[in-house]
């Protein structure tokens, strides 16, 4: 009884019996949540986030310097009509620490010079210390740059990591001062800061200059600062590229093509290429007064005519104020828009590489016994014009290629096996001229090359998987806006019209390719039975001779009998397939067939002289190239190629024979 009555008043009075509940501590109110709340420059977020514009690691984030820095060399000389020379220089920093070896040292310093227009004095600052700022992202034009935040995003990653501004020479022509900036970025309001400003001699009479000093990793090989410049003189064969490695090296690339690429021009959007936000915003802004000289004003492919069919369409008046048009009525226009047929953007705004040139660019770098190159017509995803080229290089070339069979014809030892060539395919990747060396297996191009079924032109393929054997593929994609898949620049994403393109100008060169092997390999053949013809003349000749009593005419008996093992065995088809004579590699248009003998097909006029530095199939440098005698105009090495011209009324060869 007792027990329950104490229950019970510990449940009437329980603050007697338990320690007092803590208060609950009090929320955050939403003034306090609001006064948190601020602005986020560009350059604020991109600091905290570099690894987005390619700055993951340092040997990338030194690779992403120099190419942002050459691509804007090379459009500036191409928009102002100068062929480029471009200089880079890359040299390691000690920071006051005892010289290390390039490949150990952790800052660099880049240097990159060109002979272009050079850059007014009040652009400096902007150009190169503010994200987001160029001539380039509101144009559509084919160029190398798009967001106008390349260089200066390198100039970011500099101060980031050394502390150092960027500095920058420029002239603009002879009679100009040469003006000489360092400049920082404010990251907080995404401003350049002047650190200083002057006037200063420089010997270069037009072009530009920018030093940037950087943490980075210098490492050759794949996806390096040499393969990138290697790779830009394939592109750009109308360039001359010298590069100054941190080894103290000095690789010169000269120019192969004589002729700038055609300049594009600027065109305005295609309809089919905006969506209903964009178009609300065109409406907004335009300066006409009519909805009818709205669409045919600002839109690419649509005359007064159509324009009015289109209004027509959306049950709106061609005298309507844009600027009226909104809500329901935008949204009717806009499907009227994507339901009337109107023409493709017009291609005058793209500037490809051409078929020469890749042939040009792919000879003199890469070795090889097959070349060939194929452009597709202009074609459009989103209402953007691009245009697909491809290019193709196969074999090890003849001096390999007769070391490989020397090395196959001699006796292996007991127990050893031969070793079987499995490697894979190489795919060198471009978007406008720039090379992608990053996020392959992300890229349009990549999946492309996958789903190509390259065992059908007879090269061996597993499934999923590059083909195998010494083949070097090209792909470049030209447009006005290339769909990158992320801002470092680096992959093409997948648009359905881009892949199918990818692969049609895949399968051009597979076809070529395939031809080449199978009329290499029945020439092969017909080859080796009139040798085995030729191993039994000399007995057959004597055998007839001694039946006649040794009077019969040898000579002539031998000379008739080696007229039919050449008649059985394909005659001069068989010789020209193996590049025996002059002959040139007919069926195959823009290809180059080179052999031991000399090399047949449509090679430019101004290849005369392959440069140091080719890199082989397989893409490494040829170091042992550097041991020829160095030429006396350029002062590097060369190699000298002579040149024989077919007869009229065939495709213009040239048989040139190889110099070691």
């Amino acid at each position: 009884m007792g027990l329950c009555l104490y229950g019970d008043m510990r449940k009437l009075n329980p603050s007697k019996t338990s320690p007092p509940a803590t208060p609950p501590k009090p929320a955050v109110s939403a003034v306090e949540m609001g006064a948190r709340q601020r602005d986020i420059s560009v350059s604020e977020f991109f600091t905290k986030n570099r690894h987005l514009l390619g700055f993951d690691n340092p040997r990338k984030a030194l690779l992403t310097c120099v190419k942002e820095a050459v691509d804007n060399a090379l459009d500036a000389c191409e928009e102002a009509g100068i062929l480029p020379d471009v200089v880079v220089k890359v040299e390691a920093v000690a920071n006051g620490e005892p010289p290390l070896p390039p490949s150990q040292a952790s800052r660099f310093r880049i240097t990159v010079t060109d002979n272009g227009p050079g850059i007014i004095r009040q652009q400096i600052p902007p150009i190169f210390a503010k994200l987001l700022y160029g001539s380039k992202f509101h144009r559509l034009r084919m160029s190398r740059g798009q967001q106008g935040m390349g260089i200066s995003a390198a100039g970011m990653y500099g101060q980031l990591t050394t502390g150092k501004p960027v500095q920058i020479i420029s002239r603009t022509s002879a009679r100009a001062p040469a003006h000489y900036f360092e400049v920082q970025i404010d990251t907080k309001k995404n401003e350049p800061l002047i650190l200083e400003k002057k006037q200063i001699a420089w010997e270069s009479q037009r072009g530009t200059q920018v030093t940037m000093e950087v943490e980075g990793r210098y490492q050759k090989g794949r996806a390096s600062v040499d393969e990138y410049i290697e790779q830009t003189i394939i592109a750009n064969p109308h360039a001359r590229l010298t590069y100054l490695t941190p080894e103290g090296e000095t690789k010169e690339h000269p120019r192969t093509y004589p002729q700038l690429p055609p300049s594009p021009r600027e065109i305005k959007p295609h309809p089919y290429g905006i969506e209903l936000g964009m178009l609300l915003k065109m409406l907004q802004d335009t300066k006409s007064h009519w909805l009818s000289g709205f669409l045919a004003g600002d839109f690419s492919r649509v005359s007064p005519r159509l324009a009015e069919d289109i209004c027509k369409a959306a049950g709106l008046s061609p005298r309507a104020r844009p600027r009226d048009v909104h809500g329901q009525a935008a949204e009717t226009l806009y499907k009227a828009i994507q339901s009337t047929k109107i023409m493709a953007p017009p291609t005058n705004c793209l500037s490809p590489i051409g078929e020469k040139a890749i042939l040009s660019g792919l000879y003199q770098q890469i070795k090889g016994d097959f070349y060939t190159a194929a452009s597709r017509p202009p074609a459009v995803y989103r209402g953007n014009p691009f245009v697909i080229e491809a290019g193709l290089a196969y074999g090890r070339g003849p001096e390999q290629g007769q070391e490989s069979q020397e090395k196959q014809a001699m006796p292996l030892a007991e127990g050893e096996q031969q070793q079987d060539d499995n490697e894979l395919a190489r795919v060198i990747r471009y978007a406008n001229r720039v090379p992608l060396l990053y996020q392959q297996s992300a890229c349009a191009i990549f999946k492309a090359v996958l789903d190509t079924g390259w065992r059908n032109y007879g090269v061996s393929q597993s499934r999923g998987a590059l083909p195998s054997g010494p083949m070097v593929i090209f792909v470049h994609m030209a447009s006005v806006w290339v769909p990158f898949t992320s801002e470092s620049k680096e992959a093409i994403a997948d648009y359905d019209e881009i892949r199918k393109e990818i692969t049609l100008a895949l399968r051009e060169c597979g076809r070529r390719l395939g031809a080449f092997l199978s009329r290499r390999e029945r020439a092969d053949s017909e080859h080796r039975r009139r040798n085995i013809f030729e191993l039994y003349i000399e007995e057959v000749v004597e055998s007839c001779n001694r039946l006649k009593g040794g009077r019969l005419p040898t000579a002539k008996l031998k000379e008739q009998l080696q007229k039919m093992a050449l008649a059985r065995t394909g005659g001069e088809k068989t010789d020209e397939l193996l590049g025996k004579n002059g002959g040139g590699p007919e069926g195959l248009p823009h290809s180059i067939i080179v052999t031991s003998e000399g090399v047949e097909g449509e090679v430019p006029a101004l290849i005369g002289e392959a440069p140091e530095g080719a890199v082989s199939s397989n893409g490494a440098p040829e170091e042992e190239e550097k041991t020829a005698k160095p030429s006396r105009r350029t002062g590097k090495t060369r190699r000298r190629r002579g040149g024989k011209q077919r007869t009229a009324g065939k495709p213009t060869t040239r048989a040139v024979r190889r110099k070691a």
